[in-house]
């Protein structure tokens, strides 16, 4: 009788395991080209339908020996996409265009809200919860790879639904 709840227990983990997976809610997106790997993309919602910008984010890890670098993205949501950083300048955060995004090998660069991120001006239209975007990532070494981002709540933080994970990369050039 014990080794059958058991059995039974355990069936009811299996399903429910694959009924997440199967929704979504527990997948981790991950993409590679050449030597990089672009993981966990996604962009925040427009917290307004007259927005006219939005950001994506994802964490890019560089498996190969030589460093490389996002130099470009490109997505069909809007009329100009660019790479941008945030600074601190005399106690007010700013956002800047950066030429690129180093990525280092073996060291995670996370494009995140407060950091860097891929800056989408002139949308065509909102950014809405539950959709997806997709984005054109152009690497100066490993070439062009397309990605499909999840789009979360306005408020949204970070990857794994808010948790922020650290910045690591050596981040932009200038």
């Amino acid at each position: 009788m014990r080794v059958w709840k058991h059995a039974i227990g355990w069936g009811l983990a299996i399903v429910a395991a694959v009924t997440v997976a199967g929704t979504g809610i527990a997948q981790a997106a991950e993409y590679k080209v050449g030597t990089i790997v672009v993981s966990e993309p996604w962009a925040r919602a427009s917290a307004s339908p007259m927005a006219k910008a939005g950001a994506a984010y994802a964490t890019l890890v560089n498996a190969g020996q030589q460093m490389d670098r996002l130099l470009a993205a490109e997505s069909p949501v809007a009329g100009k996409v660019e790479l941008h950083t945030v600074l601190m300048e005399g106690g007010v955060m700013k956002m800047r265009q950066v030429n690129a995004i180093e990525i280092h090998p073996g060291e995670p660069t996370v494009l995140q809200p407060g950091g860097l991120h891929v800056m989408l001006m002139g949308l065509h239209a909102p950014l809405k919860e539950g959709e997806v975007l997709t984005v054109t990532l152009t690497f100066e070494k490993a070439g062009k790879i397309t990605v499909e981002a999840p789009i979360r709540a306005a408020g949204a933080k970070g990857s794994m639904g808010g948790m922020s994970g650290g910045h690591k990369g050596h981040g932009a050039m200038h």
